[in-house]
């Protein structure tokens, strides 16, 4: 038999990892953040609310929809053969799995890790007879007015359980009948309360200590409920199902209908419920009952549940016990020139955040805002954060010389609020707001200014892999790329017009744009690199990006690795594509580095040395990216740009510190230094010497 003929289909379900599972994978990959002593204490703890985070978004979008794939009974086959049933049954082992090492990482380090350290959880239990007089005074004063406590039995109805709230069931004996309560604990009072400081000695610092709201609340119930009798009380957290459809071409007013929408978010359909591990069987089956939920969707975890509000203890006066603010470099570039836009004209600049300061990006906005030569502004916002400078120095601009044009994606997922504010500030102060193409979600991170100069216009770009968010560009590590370049800058007009008007624009000189021309360029080096490895010539493929899940590409990269091309990726979070199988991904490396900043910026890197020809972008290797957005990549012009990307992606392929590689199998193991190596922190490097 021919090596032709022992190779598996490429459609074969066995090639591919499940999406939702490798997921989870990479949840698992973060909370192992909170085990590495290479980070502060303190975000150590961050990551394991960072993570609860996650797992509550998942839940909210991903499992909610594969819910929704079981009641309608319709067939939405995956590439790797899973049906819906089957998913489902292996996210709930895998979360049961997750919360055990999240109790066992918590209790086991970082709990005594923080009490060695100064910060102590203290069980309302042993809290000091006058500390809990004062406790009950404070509960008395401040939270006892804001509760609400629903009763539940025949003549009231179980209330509606809001989304992610942290709730208190409370047991009651009534006149010889057990009744139930509800009480949510308000997200307006902190999660973790803090009891006087104690002294722990001269030279040390006093003891942080705090109790849990919610052990307070339930120690003081017999305010709630004077002459009853509490028999217990246990705490819980729903979540629910927050996706939203959005009928766009029958919606007159997209703002209003997305507005619509986020009222519902908080009552959507029941997905998950957890209870705190010592609420017995016949509890947590009558409030899975009630909330429409099959055993399958509910877990019983230990105290405390609700993890995600951990962050707050990353806010407590302990900055020993956090990374020290990074001071990011701007490059002399930038500072030996008058302006930005001179700086660009000397030649294109290349930035890698957060090591590179965002600064020059906000500058380049607020610069145009304030120009009197100035001419137009146009410019796409996804997620721009709180307290934005770039949406200040838009509606500054707005004057009777300059035209400004905004493409507010409003559809941009737990951003949709903010972003409909922003919206309506920029409207009220004149500038023309778009919200982009019907049917498409606009991710592309694009802005144009257009000047007069002389007796002409030039026009100057700024194109990214990341959002316009000063405050993300903190954390994630992201490009930013200026240029004047005449063929890239008609490229972005012509995009621009797509976006705001009726343009049936689908042709560019330089940008790749999806859902246009995107796909079929990436599929077009891929076989051009293929063609090469069957010729005998080199051949390689590096490609880094946040999430590989489209079955075309993976196949392309199949057929590629069978022909011989050498394949590196740098995949942060899901991969569907399972390498280093026999006859069909020998060739093909995964690596996943998770951090701590978050790896956000894609690149596509095909062919080697001389000939290597890389593009930057916004855009995942996943069909949402690739068909169901507006999405730009770009190529690198400059020689020393594309080589200063290669020696990036060489860094990070060596990293033996923050990097886990995939398997066969489809898990990903840790990579440490081997005997007589030396630690390799791609992102410590970089913090040292810069990008």
């Amino acid at each position: 038999m021919t090596d032709v003929a022992r190779r598996p289909s490429l459609s074969d379900p066995s090639l591919y990892i499940n999406r939702e599972l490798s997921w989870l994978g990479f949840n698992n990959r973060v909370l192992e953040q909170a085990r590495d002593e290479r980070h502060p204490l303190l975000e150590r703890v961050r990551f394991v609310a960072i993570s609860e985070t996650n797992l509550d978004e998942f839940f909210m979008i991903r499992v909610a929809g594969l819910q929704q794939q079981v009641a309608s009974e319709l067939p939405n086959p995956v590439p790797d053969g899973m049906t819906p049933e089957e998913q489902l049954l292996r996210i709930h082992d895998h979360t049961e799995d997750f919360f055990g090492e999240r109790r066992r990482i918590l209790n086991r380090e970082l709990m005594p890790a923080l009490e060695a350290a100064g910060i102590r959880a203290v069980p309302h239990g042993k809290v000091r007879a006058a500390e809990r007089r004062e406790l009950r005074e404070t509960f008395i004063r401040d939270i006892l007015p804001i509760l609400t406590p629903l009763a539940i039995d025949p003549a009231h109805p179980f209330p509606h359980i809001s989304n992610l709230s942290l709730n208190v069931l409370v047991v009651i004996e009534d006149e010889g009948r057990r009744v139930m309560a509800r009480i949510k604990v308000p997200t307006t009072i902190d999660r973790f309360m803090r009891l006087p400081d104690e002294d722990r000695g001269p030279g040390e610092r006093p003891e942080i200590r705090f109790v849990r709201v919610e052990e307070v609340i339930s120690a003081n119930l017999d305010e709630l409920f004077p002459g009853k009798e509490v028999v217990a009380s246990y705490v819980f957290q729903v979540t629910r199902n927050a996706d939203f459809v959005i009928e766009e071409d029958e919606a007159s007013d997209l703002l209003q209908a997305i507005e619509d929408e986020l009222e519902s978010r908080w009552f959507g359909q029941s997905v998950r419920l957890v209870v705190s591990d010592e609420m017995p069987d016949d509890l947590r089956d009558w409030l899975a009952g009630n909330l429409k939920l099959d055993e399958n969707s509910v877990f019983a975890a230990p105290h405390p549940i609700g993890l995600a509000d951990l962050e707050e203890l990353t806010h407590l006066d302990r900055s020993d016990l956090l990374y020290p603010p990074i001071t990011p470099r701007v490059p002399q570039e930038i500072r030996s020139a008058r302006s930005i836009t001179q700086a660009t004209r000397n030649g294109d600049i290349l930035l890698y955040h957060p090591f590179d300061s965002f600064s020059p990006v906000v500058d380049f906005v607020r610069a145009a805002a304030n120009d009197p030569e100035v001419l137009a502004i146009k410019q796409t916002l996804y997620r721009v954060g709180s307290n934005s400078p770039i949406v200040e120095a838009l509606s500054e601009a707005r004057d009777e010389q300059t035209q400004v044009a905004v493409l507010v994606e409003l559809k941009a997922r737990f951003d949709e609020e903010p972003n409909i504010t922003w919206a309506r500030q920029l409207e009220a102060r004149g500038v023309h707001v778009a919200y982009g193409i019907v049917g498409l979600k606009t991710h592309a991170k694009i802005c144009l200014v257009v000047r007069r100069e002389g007796s002409g216009i030039r026009r100057y770009i700024h194109l990214g892999t990341g959002n316009y968010n000063p405050g993300t560009a903190r954390v994630y590590t992201d490009f930013s790329y200026f240029t004047d370049d005449h063929k890239l800058a008609e490229d972005g007009s012509d995009l621009f017009n797509y976006l705001t008007g009726y343009s049936e624009q689908e042709e560019y000189q330089e940008l790749l744009v999806a859902p246009h021309t995107l796909r079929s360029e990436i599929t077009r080096r891929i076989e051009e690199e293929k063609e090469k490895a069957k010729n005998g010539e080199p051949a390689r493929i590096t490609c880094k990006t946040n999430s590989l899940t489209d079955p075309q590409i993976i196949e392309l990269l199949y057929q590629a690795s069978q022909a011989g091309v050498k394949i590196d990726l740098i995949v942060r979070s899901i991969c569907c594509l399972r390498p280093g199988v026999e006859g069909v991904s020998e060739n093909i490396r995964v690596v996943s580095l998770v951090g701590r900043f978050l790896e956000h910026a894609r690149i596509f890197a095909f062919a080697d040395g001389e000939d290597e020809k890389i593009y930057l972008g916004s855009a995942d290797l996943m069909q949402r990216n690739l068909d169901r957005r507006v999405e730009t990549t770009f190529p690198l012009r400059e020689k020393r740009h594309r080589e200063k990307v290669r020696r990036l992606l060489d860094l990070q392929l060596s990293d033996n510190a923050n990097a886990w590689e995939l398997g066969p199998d489809g898990t990903f193991e840790r990579l440490h230094p081997q005997n007589g190596e030396e630690p390799l922190d791609s992102q410590g490097i970089l913090l040292e010497e810069g990008f």
